[in-house]
């Protein structure tokens, strides 16, 4: 029992930590819709979008295979000769990356940036600066150091959030909220290197397990760089489509709907490590039992947020945004958007089985599949039916990877889903719908408290159903003992 005590402690620990994290994003979002033009907050979000891409392509798929062979390691010795010989590897490409990305920062940015040459210059610093983070980061997430991982978060996020809404607030407009993402990014890179400098000291790599890294982890190159492209090239289609001010629009329905994430983060975060010690002891059990556990937990959080934030998405994106514009042309994304975010988080946990496997190739693959599969159905649909094809199309490509995971992934460890489980979510959930649509709440506090009464008839339900067994709250009970 300690060890799922242990587990669900980290995952209660990184899931609060995912929760204000995501948050984040819902607190910036006023300062930033109310301080730039609908344009220049278009150009925000290509900004994030793409150096939220260059890292997944240009660490090799290195971090991966970090967690998966470092976490068993045990002398010091070893551990510094494989953590330095990936990071003196990743840094190295990052560093010729930026240079890159340096010389063509004219052409970057007259492609993304409407020719504004300082926010593509900034991109380079960026996405360097993130390199340099992941590196070191994945030290602390190798051995499940959830304390720092959390702490090293919740700095970077709110560090951001300060910066940028001071320079906006300041006046300094779209490049000085660029600049304030920059500097966290670079402060809290600069930190992390500290911390696993000050816990395992320095030294000079070999490289000799450099080989089996990159066998390992350059596989999941194009699975990353697919799974970036249904994840965010709608709005890059949407920019060259439709132009900034349609960007605009779906940006912020697409930033309430994708925080149902936040609920699957820490067991996508976590698992791979976990269950790698499980697997490799040959516990098959245990990595099944600890799949089960986090698929049903998942879905406990998960459906009642994707019901809830669908039917508040209007009323929430007024408050939020304060731009009845970008409500009344894009609430009805997020239901879609949501929808799609709960199948990705299923996604991230149940592929977890074959990383286990290392079945790398089939991950890329079917991932390429979806990408093909979004960008055809974008291309087509956007010119016809506008924003709603763009999270129509996203949705589609996360249910095609899912259901492609489930069938591979069945092969090698067989998942057990609680189908009764499942409809007592959904009958609580739409019980709990009935509530938010007889109060029709407009304001802040209205939608607050009715957050608050929704989230008491969805739990009262569940009980009531019996959702959730005497064992399980036993188990939960135990742990605020501990």
């Amino acid at each position: 029992m300690s060890e799922y005590k242990l587990f669900v402690q980290r995952i209660g620990l990184f899931g609060v930590t995912n929760i204000l994290v995501s948050l984040s994003s819902l607190i910036l979002l006023p300062f930033l819709t109310q301080n730039l033009t609908t344009q220049d907050y278009a150009i925000w979000t290509i900004f994030i979008v793409t150096v939220g891409i260059i890292p997944l392509i240009v660490t090799l798929g290195l971090p991966y295979s970090m967690v998966r062979f470092l976490a068993i390691k045990t002398e010091t010795e070893n551990i510094k000769e494989e953590f330095y010989s990936i990071t003196f590897l990743l840094l190295f490409v990052g560093l010729i990356t930026s240079i890159i990305l340096f010389l063509l920062s004219k052409q970057v940015a007259l492609i993304l940036f409407k020719g504004n040459t300082t926010i593509s210059a900034l991109l380079a610093l960026t996405s360097l600066a993130s390199i340099i983070y992941i590196s070191f980061s994945s030290f602390f997430r190798t051995f499940q150091q959830m304390k720092i991982v959390s702490l090293l978060s919740l700095i970077q996020t709110y560090l951001m959030v300060a910066i940028v809404v001071f320079l906006l607030e300041s006046g300094y407009k779209i490049e000085g909220a660029i600049f304030g993402y920059f500097i966290a990014q670079f402060i809290v890179a600069l930190a992390s290197m500290w911390l696993v400098l000050r816990q395992i000291g320095f030294k000079f790599p070999k490289f000799k397990s450099i080989p089996k890294y990159l066998s390992f982890g350059m596989p999941t190159i194009p699975g990353n760089l697919s799974s970036w492209i249904v994840d965010a090239s709608d709005r890059y289609l949407i920019l060259f489509i439709l132009g900034t001010t349609f960007v605009g629009y779906y940006t912020p329905a697409y930033t309430l709907g994708i925080i149902i994430t936040m609920f699957a983060a820490p067991f996508s975060f976590i698992l791979p490590a976990l269950l790698s010690k499980y697997y490799d002891q040959n516990e098959i059990g245990e990595v099944k039992k600890h799949l089960d556990y986090s698929i049903k937990y998942f879905m406990l959080l998960a459906i009642p947020a994707v019901f809830g934030l669908s039917f508040l998405s209007k009323p929430l994106l007024l408050v939020i945004t304060h731009k009845p514009e970008l409500a009344q042309n894009g609430y009805f994304i997020t239901p879609f958007v949501a929808l799609g975010a709960l199948l990705v988080g299923l996604y991230g946990i149940i592929v977890q089985i074959l990383i286990l496997e290392k079945k790398t190739k089939i991950m890329g693959s079917q991932w390429m599949a979806a990408a093909a599969i979004n960008v055809i159905l974008n291309i087509i649909f956007i010119p016809i039916f506008g924003i709603i094809a763009a999270a129509i199309a996203t949705l589609t490509a996360y249910l095609f990877t899912l259901v492609v995971t489930l069938i591979y992934s069945q092969k090698y460890i067989k998942i057990e889903f609680d189908f009764k489980f499942l409809l007592k979510s959904l009958i609580a959930s739409i019980v709990m719908s009935t509530v938010i649509l007889v109060i029709n709440p407009v304001s802040a506090i209205g939608i607050l408290a009715t957050i608050i009464l929704c989230s008491a008839v969805y739990i009262t339900i569940i009980f009531m159903l019996r959702g959730i067994s005497r064992e399980e709250i036993k188990f939960f009970r135990e742990l605020t003992h501990i």
